[in-house]
């Protein structure tokens, strides 16, 4: 090794010319994959070409670390059960500015980079906007070279992979590691001990102090996972760290010897399911333990790895809140504050009060929800059952709590059982929300109104007690991932004509305004979006055999499938839609494609339910020919990131109709306004700053706001009265309810139909769906005039700097996080 020279070893082997790449795609194959040019098929190119894309992300990844410690930066750990971050290489490709030579190289090798890029997974680590927001401040973090980390769990299986069997959703195995992960790397060395069970023993100290061991119980390994994470055009590259589970003893000898290998390994197999897959629907008490169990999991790997990186610099905990910030995303990972005090109590013996102080200024928490059944509660009694000592710390932190909450409010008894950490009714719950509100020094929520409505709302008593606590900070998106990688068109025709600064600074969006008058640039914008959505057509016949026409609206409704995101009140929108066609063939309306997509739980049967009545109102649309070339209704299935990039380019009606005051924010709707399409929503989450950004007469706003649904619940909400009012409503609904659309099975729709006419309407569908019609006719109006939608789509796209991550993210950092990019 001694005439090893470096600067000759990247020239042969990282250089980034096109004969360079080609020499490291061979010797990838060969020596990596263990493959020849002529046994190769394309997975093993893709496998080549991703490691030797990544072997360019190393040194600076290494570099960015260095540079921490070297520096003594702060930092930020971001924790989620969700990383939604899809398809690796193409990111990693324009990030480094290494897409071109990469697409020569391979052009030359007889490859074609574009199909080579459909057959890689997207990591199946999340289910939905939690998920992929995460990966947008994951992004934007590095981007803007501040020093992060994010921690997660390395699941093995994704939610599921969603199939359509009979209009029905399947839920298959979303087995995404199946073929191996080349931008990971394994870390055996980097293993914590995680304890469930047990007991707590009580002791005294040398010192007379009071002190706690957590003793027995079982032992689960958990192995961290590393994925670089590099910003756009910036030698920052930080890292992704997930876990996974493994056995603390790979099986029990005297059982093998016996011959019972199933009982021999059964600790084994129990211990490494805490990995395997996305956290279940915790209905059940079974799933229900296994996610607080996941959550417990990665949380406690996660807080030993910090204290373990923060320890290697530093010797004062008094010191720990000025080096490390740690972002809770949802109530997830909220058993974290116990945990940390454990550990500084227990295993650092410092006394409650600075263990207290410290952890408060530690942690910081974003809540994405105003629905009471999402806000998370565990039983006590599996509390004490699994992780004893955290709940004896919950106890104290909650005792300690309502103390300063009496000494204010001595007489009001009914305030401490609303700010209490345990619930009473029902059974005792350790409400999560609280304790993370509690233990953290900030709490935001994620768009103007939620965040107005978690103060005077959910959250109010925490509000008035914590005054300088509650803040908001809109979500973004990253624009990277969402348009310049999404939507090369359109990125070229925005580049052309303002330069490319747009990608990392989006404010530069806003010199496209002036073109929105322009006829040529009008044009070229329709040329662009039309180029779209012939591809995602294209995609649609090949997947699906589906025939859609690129000529008729793309109207576009993608997100989990849910009662308050209302795909109900689209279906009967869709449905009036067919019956004025059928009726009146001559009624005005342009052609229209609609495209829905989304999972639902797999526990959740409304919303299963949902997704039936789609395909069925689909079957009979389809097999109509007084609405051929009209009207066609797609739901296309297994919605997921790389999706979400087909679909979101090619849309130019962006569906946002969820109950007013239930969205806490949406990214959806920042992603498809920021392509292009023109907003029909209601005023709930961040639809209401879109609006005020891209102007009103550039949004169809319509439905009841969040103070009129609860004005109109107050004095008695009738839907029984708007359903007799209103006869082409009453037809769609005795329609769905009779069986027109399930001939075969009359009665399978019952079910909602009850929900909406006989229980109240709880998410006030039929409330709204006079409005929604107003508003689709007002859509119509615009729609015919060409050069009238051009303008309004460019002021869309030209007026949505404020919905990058980037900003996002550096509100979080001087506001919440106190970090900055360290001086290299």
């Amino acid at each position: 090794m001694s005439n090893f020279d470096p600067d000759t070893f990247k020239h042969d082997y990282l250089g980034t010319e096109p004969d360079d790449i080609q020499l490291s795609i061979n010797n990838r194959l060969v020596y990596t994959i263990g493959k020849d040019p002529y046994t190769a098929v394309a997975h093993d190119w893709l496998q080549a070409l991703s490691y030797i894309t990544r072997d360019r992300l190393i040194e600076r990844w290494m570099e960015t670390h260095r540079s921490y410690y070297r520096t003594g930066a702060k930092r930020v750990y971001y924790l989620s059960m969700e990383f939604l971050i899809g398809r690796s290489l193409n990111n990693a490709l324009l990030n480094i500015g290494f897409r071109e030579n990469c697409e020569e190289a391979l052009k030359q090798l007889g490859l074609d980079l574009e199909e080579l890029q459909q057959l890689e997974y997207d990591a199946a680590l999340g289910n939905g906007g939690l998920g992929r927001l995460a990966a947008c401040i994951m992004d934007s973090i590095s981007t803007l070279d501040l020093p992060g980390t994010g921690y997660g769990i390395r699941y093995e299986y994704g939610m599921f992979r969603q199939a359509i069997e009979d209009g029905k959703q399947i839920e298959l195995p979303e087995n995404w590691l199946a073929a191996g992960n080349p931008w990971e790397f394994p870390r055996p060395e980097v293993v914590y001990k995680v304890r469930f069970g047990g007991q707590v023993m009580e002791y005294q100290a040398p010192d007379g102090q009071r002190r706690h061991s957590w003793i027995e119980g079982d032992e689960v390994l958990a192995m961290a996972y590393d994925t670089p994470i590099p910003g756009f055009h910036t030698e920052t590259v930080n890292n992704l760290r997930l876990w996974s589970a493994k056995a603390s003893h790979d099986f029990d000898l005297e059982c093998f010897n016996q011959g019972d290998y199933i009982r021999a390994v059964a600790d084994k197999t129990i211990s490494e399911n805490l990995s395997k897959v996305l956290y279940p629907d915790d209905r059940s008490s079974e799933n229900q333990e296994l996610r607080l169990r996941q959550q417990y999991f990665f949380v406690s790997a996660s807080l030993q790895d910090i204290l373990r990186r923060f320890l290697q610099i530093n010797s004062d905990f008094q010191d720990l809140p000025e080096k490390i910030a740690i972002q809770l995303n949802d109530t997830h990972p909220a058993i974290s504050i116990p945990e940390l005090m454990r550990l500084l109590l227990d295993e650092y013996h410092l006394q409650w009060r600075d263990a207290w102080d410290i952890t408060t200024r530690t942690f910081s928490y974003t809540n994405h929800t105003l629905l009471p059944e999402a806000l998370e509660s565990w039983p006590v009694g599996l509390l004490e059952r699994l992780l004893p000592r955290h709940m004896q710390i919950i106890y104290e932190i909650n005792r300690r709590f309502l103390l300063t909450v009496t000494h204010l409010h001595p007489d009001d008894i009914t305030l401490l059982q609303r700010m209490s950490l345990i619930e009473e009714e029902g059974g005792k719950k350790v409400r999560m929300a609280h304790l993370a509100i509690v233990g953290s020094h900030k709490v935001n929520g994620v768009s103007e109104l939620h965040s107005n409505l978690l103060q005077e709302k959910t959250f109010s008593d925490f509000h008035e007690f914590f005054p300088d606590r509650f803040i908001n900070i809109t979500n973004g998106v990253t624009p990277r991932r969402w348009l310049n990688e999404a939507n090369p068109i359109l990125s070229q025709l925005i580049s052309g004509a303002i330069g490319s600064e747009w990608i990392k600074d989006l404010g530069q969006l806003e010199r496209l305004q002036p073109l929105a008058d322009d006829s040529e640039f009008q044009q070229r914008f329709l040329e662009a979006k039309r180029a779209n959505k012939a591809r995602l057509a294209d995609l649609i016949m090949f997947y699906m055999r589906v025939t859609v026409d690129p000529d008729s609206l793309f109207d576009v409704q993608i997100k989990r499938i849910h009662e308050y995101k209302r795909q109900m009140l689209n279906v009967l929108r869709i449905i009036a839609l067919y019956l004025r066609i059928c009726e009146n063939p001559d009624y005005d309306a342009p052609a229209r494609t609609v495209i829905l997509a989304g999972k639902s739980a797999p526990g959740y049967q409304m919303a299963k339910l949902t997704i039936r009545l789609i395909n069925d109102v689909a079957s009979i649309i389809d097999s109509d020919p007084a609405v051929a070339g009209r009207l066609k209704l797609v739901f296309i299935p297994n919605y997921d990131v790389s999706t979400a990039c087909d679909i979101i380019p090619a849309a130019e009606l962006s569906q946002q109709i969820s109950t007013a005051g239930m969205e806490a924010s949406g990214t959806g709707n920042m992603k498809l306004a920021l392509n292009g399409a023109l907003t029909m929503g209601t005023l709930d989450g961040a639809n209401i700053e879109i609006r005020e950004r891209v102007g009103p007469e550039n949004f169809f706003t319509f439905g009841l706001t969040a103070e009129e649904i609860q004005k109109k619940r107050r004095l008695g909400y009738d839907p029984h009265q708007v359903y007799e009012s209103d006869p082409e409503l009453k037809r769609i609904i005795d329609m769905i309810g009779q069986g027109y659309f399930s001939p075969e099975e009359p009665k399978r729709y019952h079910t909602i139909v009850d929900n909406l006419l006989h229980k109240g309407d709880h998410f006030m569908v039929l409330a709204d769906y006079h409005s929604y019609m107003e508003s689709d006719a007002q859509m119509c109006a615009l729609y015919r005039d060409q050069k009238a939608w051009a303008k309004a789509a460019i002021l869309n796209t030209a007026n949505m700097s404020h919905f990058s991550c980037d900003r996002t993210v550096q509100e979080y950092a001087e506001k919440v996080w106190s970090i900055k990019p360290p001086i290299r």
